[in-house]
């Protein structure tokens, strides 16, 4: 266990060990409702890979189609994986200083490249068994109620869930206006739609107002 964590500490795995302790606190507060989970995917198209920033750069990559949080998540793990098993190989191979710089850059090397490699296969995958037609897009669900899914919805944070006429369930970025905040479980009436970014205004709504609209 001690030669594990030395290697976990050592170049280059020390670089992939803190992003990856970074990795794990993010999904831990997103599983809490404290994070988005989409929060990196900026105005990039999902379907595509096409667009802006993170996920505009990822697209290039091919590594599109899938949220740029889950892709940047696998990167790293694969990554981490790789360079610490270098690390150790490095280890029972050398023990000249010089020898062992030479040789854990080429295992950083590789650890991004293999990371890119494996990702790139696991988000193709991913793409087959996504359904071929995702949420509506623009002001399609303007309208409509939805429940709210994260631990909050304000108006710099939240995501909610909409059912479809079909029963299939799409999970959007929603966000209030002024001091209006809700809930987890909360019902919300979209009224508004930001083309820029992508988000639904919502506000609080009493299902019982309006029974036969579906959320």
């Amino acid at each position: 266990m001690t030669g594990l964590l030395e290697a976990s500490l050592a170049f280059p795995t020390v670089l992939f060990s803190f992003m990856l302790v970074v990795v794990v606190g993010y999904w831990f507060l997103v599983v809490l409702g404290a994070a988005d989970s989409g929060m990196l995917d900026g105005d990039a198209d999902l379907d595509t890979g096409s667009g802006g920033g993170v996920g505009g750069a990822l697209g290039a990559l091919g590594l599109g189609g899938v949220p740029v949080t889950v892709v940047l998540s696998l990167m790293i793990a694969v990554a981490w994986f790789v360079s610490l098993v270098g690390t150790v190989l490095i280890d029972s191979l050398t023990d000249s200083p010089p020898l062992a710089i030479a040789l854990a850059l080429v295992v950083l090397v590789a650890a991004v490249i293999l990371a890119w490699g494996a990702t790139a296969a696991i988000v193709m995958g991913l793409r087959r068994l996504l359904p071929a037609e995702r949420q509506p897009r623009g002001a399609d669900f303007v309208g409509k109620t939805c429940v709210v899914r994260t631990g909050r919805v304000d108006q710099g944070f939240g995501q909610a869930e909409i059912s479809g006429a079909d029963g299939s369930s799409s999970l959007i970025e929603v966000r209030t206006i002024g001091e209006e905040r809700l809930s987890a479980g909360s019902t919300a009436l979209i009224f508004d739609y930001d083309s820029e970014t992508g988000v639904y205004r919502v506000t609080p709504f009493d299902p019982a107002l309006d029974p036969g609209t579906s959320a």
